[in-house]
């Protein structure tokens, strides 16, 4: 009966419910399309970086980490990319060589990040061949090709079939020179990456250094999926635990490699709950608040219904259930409309095209696809709940403190 009571004294002030209802719906809808919309970001970037400039584990020579200099090769890549291919989850694999340079036109210079790549084999483990945007990806057929970003082309005054001096110091620090053709322009989400990394095919590389075409400076490894980075580098690191141990190997999964980005995520999760506590706070001071008028404008109500025998702890209960129902009707709306929202946006991605310049220079795309975790939907969906219960606690309290015969006189 108490039920049946309390369910239909909240539709007794239409107004006053659904300012209830529509503040624990904007509280639910916001908390969640927020963190909607930063993981959807993230996960972006993270993609992103695994997929086109990173991959999900590197080894290299510890040495090369120090310096970045070409001569800090990698001993036995051969055996050690057969080792890992070997290993369940590994999807592909591909060794470079990497030097830093400067590429230079006739107009201008630059400082660059040479990549030497097996051009077959970087398909493999980078998305670049999808990448671009004018001409064609390295092939065989090519005499001396280069690849490069957008960014750098415009930098350079370079544009398909422009030549592009490199000059490069090689192993024995002597500066090399090499001239190659621009066969493609590539663009990718990440500004810096495109600015500054240039690829080349590994056996033109080596020939110009001068370097034995087995030598390498880095094996990027590419899983089928990317929360397998930390325990595959794991059984990488306990494989090649003599080599680590000789300091001939150093082996490191994405979160290691770009710690900010590790850093970025979690800073992410911490704003969402931050936000989540202050949308909370903000809602029950508005139930309180609500619950409080409901409670005075009640008074003779509450008083009559003491005096004809109705316990301290119904009324109590019949409070608390009001503010159930309505945060309930509210987590349901909020749920709702959320789901249509990060299902729509989710599928067609959110266009901040007026963005894009700022987004890009941080690595990030301007158009995001929200995602939510069902434990959040239903983390939060319960949060919002229990802090409208928590919250009509005290006007609960007020209502029983009421005695009848006063209640009964002050509103007469």
């Amino acid at each position: 009966m108490i039920w049946s009571i309390a369910w239909r004294n909240i539709w007794r002030n239409k107004i006053r419910s659904l300012a209830i209802i529509i503040a624990v719906t904007i509280g639910l809808f916001g908390g969640i399309i927020y963190d909607a919309f930063a993981v959807g970001m993230m996960q972006q970037r993270v993609n992103a970086a695994i997929s086109n400039e990173i991959s999900n584990i590197q080894i290299h020579n510890p040495s090369y980490l120090l310096n970045e200099e070409v001569k800090f090769v990698i001993k036995n890549q051969d055996n050690i990319i057969t080792g890992i291919k070997e290993i369940e989850g590994v999807k592909s694999v591909s060794s470079r060589i990497k030097v830093l340079a400067m590429a230079s036109t006739a107009e201008t210079g630059a400082g660059i990040m040479l990549n030497g790549i097996n051009p077959e084999n970087e398909k493999q483990v980078t998305k670049l061949s999808e990448q671009l945007v004018e001409g064609d990806y390295i092939n065989a057929q090519d005499r001396i090709p280069i690849v490069i970003g957008q960014k750098l082309a415009k930098k350079l005054n370079a544009r398909l079939r422009s030549k592009i001096v490199i000059t490069a110091a090689n192993a024995e620090g002597i500066i090399s020179y090499g001239a190659f053709r621009v066969t493609g322009i590539y663009h990718t989400e990440n500004n810096m990456f495109d600015e500054i990394n240039v690829f080349v095919r590994k056996s033109d590389l080596s020939g110009m250094l001068g370097m034995n075409q087995n030598d390498v400076n880095e094996i990027a490894i590419t899983l089928f999926d990317h929360d397998q980075s930390i325990p595959i580098t794991n059984i990488l690191k306990n494989k090649y635990a003599g080599q680590i141990k000789r300091e001939e190997l150093t082996i490191r999964p994405w979160t290691e490699i770009t710690p900010s980005l590790n850093a970025m995520i979690e800073m992410m999760d911490s704003f969402s709950y931050i936000f989540m506590i202050i949308i909370l706070i903000a809602l029950a001071f508005g139930i309180v608040n609500t619950m409080l008028m409901v409670v005075i404008e009640r008074i003779k109500e509450l008083g009559m219904l003491k005096a004809i025998g109705m316990t301290s702890q119904r009324i109590f209960q019949m409070i608390m259930l009001e503010t159930v129902f309505l945060s309930i009707i509210g987590g349901m709306v909020g749920l709702f409309l959320c789901t249509i929202m990060i299902k729509y946006y989710g599928y067609y991605g959110l266009n901040l095209e007026s963005l894009k310049e700022g987004y890009n220079s941080m690595g990030f795309s301007s158009i995001v696809y929200p995602h939510v975790n069902l434990t959040f939907y239903l983390g939060t969906t319960i949060l919002v709940i229990v802090t409208a219960i928590i919250a009509s606690i005290y006007p609960a309290r007020k209502a029983l403190k009421l005695n009848p015969a006063v209640a009964i006189r002050e509103n007469n």
